[in-house]
């Protein structure tokens, strides 16, 4: 079957079709045992480690540049790369399902369905950067913080979720730099917010690397808050619950 290379227009999708229901699965990866994990796992984490899965899921995902495109994670479920590459997976696919419900010629039904569909997106972007942030907890188990160790009240996993995101913004300014038929204006405007991003980049690898160098020498510490979401729980929506009674 030949794949499709670009979004069909707007106008030919149907509220109900599949497309609309698709999300990326989040298979809830087997963690190493606790008896297993040791503070010198942490070596290979960094971030140059994590944007380089990043990078490689979204290059991925423009392969075919679909939103219905299947998830082809190629790391181990036991793996962080495993995780990394889902979780930006999941961002890229929202990044363009945003795209799409800011259509002009959407039609209302379509608008509905995206919007449910970026919905349990958020969902399974959150239940993943938890996942994350539990792997690092288990990771960081056995560090003593310091008696003057302060904590850290963004996680490293939320960290990685902004980085995660900021790949996908140098990824698609960067095609607007090249982008052909466009003024030389609209180049150089894409060209210096570039610049500013490619800096934020550096100045976020450089924070990731430190938290976790000061979480590991107990300097910093982390605490895990699973995120209260009640918009999507029938028990906490009064929406939701008021219609089943």
């Amino acid at each position: 079957m030949k794949l499709r290379t670009r979004l069909e227009p707007l106008s030919t999708l149907r509220a109900g079709d599949n497309r609309f229901l698709f999300t990326p699965s989040v298979r809830r990866p087997v963690l190493p045992p606790k008896s297993r994990i040791f503070v010198a796992d942490l070596l290979p984490m960094n971030a140059t480690f994590a944007n380089d899965i990043f990078r490689q899921s979204i290059l991925d995902y423009h392969l075919t540049d679909h939103v219905d495109t299947p998830i082809n994670n190629p790391y181990l479920s036991s793996d962080i790369a495993f995780l990394l590459y889902q979780k930006n997976w999941i961002d890229t696919v929202q990044w363009h399902l945003e795209d799409i419900i800011r259509s002009p010629a959407i039609r209302p039904d379509e608008l509905v369905a995206v919007k449910r569909r970026i919905d349990q997106s958020n969902q399974d972007r959150t239940d993943t950067v938890e996942l994350i942030d539990s792997w690092f907890s288990d990771l960081f188990q056995n560090v003593v913080p310091k008696p003057a160790a302060r904590m850290n009240s963004e996680t490293p996993a939320w960290l990685l979720d902004r980085m995660s995101i900021l790949q996908l913004k140098l990824y698609h300014f960067r095609e607007q730099v090249e982008r052909a038929g466009v003024s030389d204006e609209h180049r150089q405007k894409a060209q210096l917010k570039l610049n500013v991003l490619l800096e934020q980049e550096s100045d976020l690898a450089r924070c990731f690397d430190e938290l976790l160098e000061d979480i590991q020498n107990g300097d910093r510490y982390m605490k895990v808050y699973r995120q209260m979401k009640m918009y999507n729980d029938p028990t906490l929506n009064p929406v939701l619950y008021t219609s089943q009674e």
